[in-house]
């Protein structure tokens, strides 16, 4: 009884060690605000002229509009307790397409976090900037990337990113490491079926029409869009026809986002907005659907407060219920 005890209590020490040592995030500290000068290097192509990183459907300064929709007194969704807590807080959706290309060929699913955000925040109560993502290695696991070649190819996708923004901004490297296990499930992922009696590209139209429509009415706001398909063969001119569709949509549900990260954690915007990528493998009769719980938030960001920790559950269980509304089988 003793040793089967202490083997229990080795293995647990084991496991525990191993989500402690996994990183979780990497944010650069920089002295003052260095929001202007972000924008404009940013947006401005410096980042894909230097690395080859594109941004897509960036969302600069929503702390603006935060403070418009809920710090106005005459704004009909004026929060009563509302406080400016920052001065900055950015989304910049960004992927490196040449180098995600060959990945999304045998690991589809890490489109999960493509794009991915190059998030910058600054609070208003101290005089620094940070910039920063997800660690690769953690959006790996979460979306459940198993193939080895895939994920050291990731990984180093973003070491040219990071040394960027270093030798751009300066300021101290911080790598958070798991605090919380990730939860057992941290994918929700579905299945639609395809129809092929036109051509495909109609199908891909009725249903992208139904499914904007669905999230709008519940006041989600399409954030974002991504045609992985379209990129590679149009633009790229790069071979793509393993799938006959690959795109994904980017999700923000606004009052959800306000309450979290202007109160309290805006380090947790480097998730958002939600990627939720959509493929259909060539000549298949399936659509195959895919993103990150939010559940995943709570572990990575190491959330304790409980009505945030309800406000995550609360998303996933309507976005799982509006997929269901509108034809999909979720994959249990």
């Amino acid at each position: 009884m003793l040793k089967k005890l202490l083997l229990l209590t080795t293995v647990f020490m084991l496991a525990s060690s191993a989500i402690f040592a996994s990183d979780a995030l990497r944010f650069n500290k920089i002295s003052g605000d260095i929001g202007q000068k972000y924008d404009k290097l940013v947006l401005g192509n410096a980042l894909e002229a230097a690395i080859g990183f594109s941004v897509f459907d960036p969302h600069e300064r929503i702390s603006d509009a935060y403070e418009k929709k809920y710090g106005d007194p005459k704004s009909p969704e004026y929060d009563e307790n509302w406080t400016k807590n920052l001065d900055n807080l950015g989304f910049f959706s960004m992927t490196n397409d040449k180098a995600i290309h060959d990945i999304l060929l045998t690991s589809p699913q890490i489109a999960g976090f493509q794009p991915f955000n190059l998030l910058i925040y600054k609070k208003q109560s101290e005089d620094f900037s940070y910039v920063g993502h997800i660690a690769p290695e953690t959006m790996l696991d979460i979306t459940g990337v198993t193939n080895d070649k895939d994920r050291k190819a990731y990984v180093a996708m973003f070491r040219p990113l990071d040394r960027w923004v270093s030798d751009t901004f300066g300021g101290s490297v911080e790598e958070t490491k798991l605090q919380q296990a990730l939860p057992e499930k941290t994918m929700m992922t579905f299945e639609f079926p395809v129809d092929r009696n036109g051509a495909i590209s109609d199908f891909i139209e009725e249903f992208q029409e139904k499914f904007e429509a669905a999230f709008e009415s519940k006041n989600y706001i399409i954030a974002g869009y991504r045609n992985y398909k379209s990129t590679y063969e149009e633009d790229l001119e790069m071979p793509f026809d393993k799938y006959d569709a690959f795109f994904v949509y980017g999700l923000c549900q606004f009052r959800f986002s306000y309450n979290l990260f202007n109160k309290g954690r805006p380090d947790a915007g480097v998730f958002a907005p939600c990627a939720m990528y959509f493929y259909i493998k060539k000549d298949s009769n399936v659509m195959i659907v895919g993103m990150p719980r939010l559940a995943t938030w709570v572990a990575v960001m190491n959330i304790k407060d409980p009505k945030k920790i309800a406000w995550t559950q609360k998303i996933d269980t309507q976005i799982i219920s509006i997929m269901k509304s509108l034809g999909a089988k979720e994959n249990e």
